[in-house]
């Protein structure tokens, strides 16, 4: 009997009444004249639904089906919805496809009707079956009674939960997506909903999710888009999948409207709590999730993230990358749409963030994005700032950062703060992570909007730089070989990103991870507040000493310079706290490691870097030393900077970076116990030891050649001289310019005063350590290798060429001292002569050969003040001494070195004519003669009495008289 009343609508009660105008209006009485089929009723039916979904779909439709017809219509579906039977215009149009797809599944309870949906886009399926079905299915999207499965199932949840309560009206309550909403709701709130209506209701999400045209809004707002960019898409997910391409960008430009619809259905389908609903992504990433993420149950929430975890991995597809970004673009603008994160946090969100409940839409003031941002502003505060986000909640907003951090349109305030930044400065930055770096990189240049959001960003990587992800996964071998206990705290606070820039030259270190730290550590310096240790350690202390300073290069030389000049004037009391100066220690060494972590500095020497250095390395701080070694051939400006750079190095030598890294181990060897400004000064100390590294006592011979050019890079030596360079040196003081080497006159101007016995005692002291040092290495002596190169290259090139600098070179110039032709360097070898005479210490080749004689002849003597050479010479003189040959061969040498330098240089005063005569082979006759010359002066006083008349004791006495004293009374 049912299937003879539905068979012709006339016999339905009150339809024919309800209906009758439409089926006029709509042409549903004639679809085909002349036909008497007598199945062709169904087809009125079939007429008056499909008007009544074209209604839908229209944002102004021209003909409108009247609400009794509509009410009909729907009743009409839903008696027909428990066999398929009863729907004729379906039955007729689906019998082929339900004997080949669904053969075994019994009639009733809208079995038929679920197994031809699962179907619809099977390849064999007829066309007039799935247009059939799309009608059903949008009749379902209208009125969720049209489903007998569903209805059925959830009668008593929706009862429970109250979503279907008589004061809304009709056309609300009754719609698929109201209903979905409601008992998502109550899911997401932790209330117990049945298996069953579950099950159904997971059926119905992935439906809405396939079509796109069972969901009206889509249609409406979304159809230039689909026709644009999403035309012959119609299958499977993959139009809504286009739409969301097209609304994150890739493909053009999207209307609100449309962008709203899409957000909308995502709500309503809520994907995010089971990826199986989105039928193109479950395709496109069943791979994956079989390799990656298999360890989790299908269909739990995690899995998505899981996914998220492997984005751009080897594991990851291109096809799943694609479609889980476009997921995820709309699961990241809506902080409910993450089942975990809403499960977590719902409670902070309504404490902290005054969020209603899942299914109340918050206000329109509020923007997108705006309660997951407030809730990661409370995940990252301290205890003293008060109201701090629960220990679960704090981990899956992290976790949230985490996965944002892989593309930055996932970050819905970034993305729409930083839109015309983003095509200004980053349109070619295609790469994963490349936009964020390179809107870090024009961060000055940005609009302060988005300068802000980014500045943020950064702010909060800099405390857990675990939110960036792809850094991370690049750095996993050197995080896991030396820095496994700081990724493994909860509470990062900077621990992980300082230990990753302490062992970026590691060997285990690999170029995208190095590459990653280096840019970290160069966006720092745009703003101390992105260093999240310096900037707690001395955020009060910038405050109260460097205030409205912002970048991190300019705070840390204004602290710098305050500690030094607290240091220097011997303050009572420091003014820069004990934890912010051991933080900018810290800092202080980092910047030394790159020239680029020096902007002032980098500035000054990129047309240097370019024509001086253009293929070293910027780490490990080679730009510098490439700099430093080709010193002569910089630009004023930057020479200059380098000048300062070195002074600062000199008086603090762990700024060193070159020195620290080379000597790192004869450091713990030598000079564990030393005091870091003495650091140098100690390596120079055991640079001679027989265990030195070679490469080690290299790189000390190139600082002493660069301390030797100019004395204000020898901080001992300036100290220690301090009074004696004025006095002796003034001339050369008063032409030299500031920050330019002096070429080492001020040193060679106290060697001279040094053989003239002239110096203050720890001057003396510091010039003899010197002369040493120089005599056994012509390279310390810069006047020397200045004045000497042609003559060294012509006459000692074999010397200069050793391996290792023994005084050969010093020695060979002395030798052919008659074959120097240039004056200056003639002059230059006389001093070093002239420098021998005063101590045998500063002459290494005659103290060597003569080191058992001295030890014989000359133990009683001290050294200094040419007493010990003196002491030889007499030896020499001594018939009954007998010399070492080798030694006495050096002396006889030395002697007659000595006196052709007297002809060639006479004496300039008293001391150097005393030490020609104590050197002169005629010594005893020149001092016989003197000695008898005073003697008989001495004796003519004697025996010829005064010279003057005697004056009588009275005159002697008597008072003065005016003209006496020279004027007249």
């Amino acid at each position: 009997m049912t299937a003879i009343i539905f068979s012709d609508y006339r016999l339905i009660c009150g339809f024919m009444d309800d209906c009758k105008n439409d089926i006029n209006i709509l042409k549903c009485g004639s679809i085909r004249p002349g036909e008497k089929d007598a199945h062709s009723q169904g087809e009125v039916v079939a007429c008056l639904e499909k008007g009544l979904v074209k209604e839908a779909e229209e944002s102004d439709p021209r003909i409108k089906v009247s609400d009794e017809c509509k009410k009909a219509i729907l009743r009409v579906a839903e008696l027909s919805s428990d066999d398929f039977h009863l729907d004729r215009h379906l039955y007729f149009a689906c019998r082929d496809d339900r004997e080949r797809f669904c053969e075994n599944t019994q009639a009733g309870e809208g079995r038929v009707y679920k197994c031809l949906f699962n179907h619809k886009f099977e390849e064999s399926m007829s066309e007039k079956c799935r247009d059939a079905l799309t009608t059903r299915q949008k009749l379902i999207a209208q009125d969720y009674k049209v489903s007998y499965s569903l209805a059925k199932s959830c009668k008593s949840d929706l009862k429970k939960y109250r979503c279907n309560v008589e004061n809304l009206p009709r056309s609300r309550e009754a719609r698929l997506s109201y209903l979905l909403m409601c008992l998502e709701s109550a899911v997401h709130r932790g209330r117990q909903v049945s298996s069953e209506c579950q099950g159904e209701m997971l059926d119905y999400r992935r439906m809405l999710m396939e079509d796109f045209s069972l969901s009206p809004e889509i249609i409406l707002s979304c159809r230039g888009e689909i026709e644009h960019h999403c035309s012959g898409l119609h299958r499977k997910g993959r139009t809504l999948h286009c739409l969301m391409k097209v609304v994150r960008g890739e493909k053009g430009n999207v209307g609100l409207n449309c962008q709203q619809a899409l957000q909308t259905l995502i709500q309503e389908t809520d994907p995010g709590a089971d990826y199986r609903i989105d039928r193109a992504l479950n395709e496109a990433c069943e791979s994956v999730i079989q390799t990656a993420c298999k360890h989790i149950r299908s269909g739990d929430p995690m899995i998505l993230s899981c996914l998220m975890e492997h984005l751009y991995t080897e594991k990851m597809v291109e096809d799943c990358e694609h479609r889980l970004l476009e997921l995820q673009y709309f699961i990241s603008r809506d902080w409910k749409l993450d089942p975990v994160l809403y499960r977590k946090c719902q409670g902070d969100a309504s404490r902290l963030c005054h969020t209603h409940g899942w299914n109340e839409t918050t206000s329109d003031l509020m923007p997108t994005g705006a309660v997951f941002s407030c809730l990661y502003r409370h995940a990252y505060r301290t205890e003293e700032q008060g109201r701090r986000l629960s220990r679960e909640c704090r981990a899956e907003v992290q976790r949230i950062l985490h996965q944002r951090a892989m593309d930055v349109k996932l970050d819905p305030a970034l993305q729409d703060k930083c839109m015309i930044d983003l095509g200004k400065w980053c349109s070619e930055k295609t790469e994963t992570g490349q936009e964020l770096e390179c809107l870090q990189d024009h961060l000055d240049d940005l609009v302060v909007e988005c300068r802000d959001i980014v500045g943020n960003l950064t702010e909060l990587e800099s405390e857990d730089i675990q939110i960036e992800a792809l850094l991370m996964r690049a750095c996993e071998p050197i995080i896991q070989t030396f820095c496994h206990e700081m990724a493994d705290n909860q509470i990062d606070s900077g621990d992980l990103m300082e230990c990753l820039i302490q062992n970026k030259h590691q060997k285990e270190m690999n170029e995208k991870c190095a590459i990653g730290v280096t840019h970290f550590q160069l966006v720092q310096m745009k703003d101390f507040r992105f260093s999240y240790k310096f900037k707690m350690a001395c955020k009060e202390d910038v405050l109260k000493l460097c205030p409205n300073i912002k970048k991190k290069v300019d705070v840390v030389i204004c602290l710098s310079t305050t500690v030094r000049n607290d240091t220097l004037q011997d303050a009572r009391e420091q003014r820069v706290s004990l934890k912010c100066r051991k933080q900018l220690r810290v800092e202080e060494l980092e910047m030394t490691e790159d020239i680029r972590l020096e902007p002032e500095l980098y500035e000054a020497c990129k047309s240097d870097i370019k024509n001086n250095c253009p293929n070293v390395p910027y780490g490990n701080a080679q730009i510098i030393e490439c700099l430093k070694e080709n010193k002569k051939r910089l630009s004023n400006r930057c020479h200059q900077k380098v000048f300062k750079l070195q002074e600062n190095e000199m008086m603090d030598p762990e700024l060193d970076y070159t020195l620290m890294r080379v000597c790192k181990q004869m450091i713990k060897r030598f000079c564990a116990e030393a005091d870091s400004k003495n650091m140098l000064q100690c390596l120079k100390q055991n640079k001679n030891n027989e265990v030195m590294d070679p490469k080690c006592k290299q790189m000390i011979t190139k600082r002493q050649i660069t301390q030797n050019t100019d004395y204000r890079l020898n901080p001992v030596l300036r100290k220690a001289c301090k009074q004696d360079i004025p006095k002796f040196c003034q001339n050369i003081l008063s032409t030299a310019k500031d920050d330019a080497e002096l070429e080492g006159q001020v040193v060679s101007c106290l060697k001279l005063k040094y053989a003239d016995q002239r110096l203050s005692p720890d001057c003396e002291d510091q010039i003899r350590v010197i002369i040493q040092e120089s005599a056994l290495d012509y390279r310390l002596d810069p006047q020397l290798q200045m004045h000497c190169s042609d003559e060294i290259s012509r006459l000692c090139a074999e010397e200069a060429a050793a391996q290792e600098q023994t005084g050969q070179v010093e020695e060979c110039l002395k030798v052919n001292l008659l074959k120097i032709k240039p004056e200056m360097c003639k002059k230059e070898v006389l001093n070093m002569l002239k420098e021998s005479k005063a101590d045998i210490f500063v002459d290494p080749v005659l103290h060597t050969a003569c080191a058992l004689d001295i030890k014989h002849h000359c133990a009683a003597i001290p050294p200094g003040r040419g007493r010990q050479m003196s002491c030889l010479m007499e030896a020499l003189e001594d018939k009954r001494v007998r010399l070492q040959p080798e030694c006495k061969k050096r002396l006889n040498d030395r002697i007659e070195m000595w006196s052709y330098a007297a002809k060639v240089a006479p004496a300039e005063g008293f001391s150097d004519l005393a030490m020609q005569v104590m050197t002169s082979p005629s010594k005893n006759y020149i001092l016989s003669v003197i000695t008898v010359s005073i003697c008989v002066l001495f004796l003519i006083g004697l025996l010829c009495g005064r010279i003057t008349k005697r004056v009588t004791r009275e005159l002697k006495d008597r008072p003065l008289s005016g003209w006496d004293l020279g004027y007249k009374g």
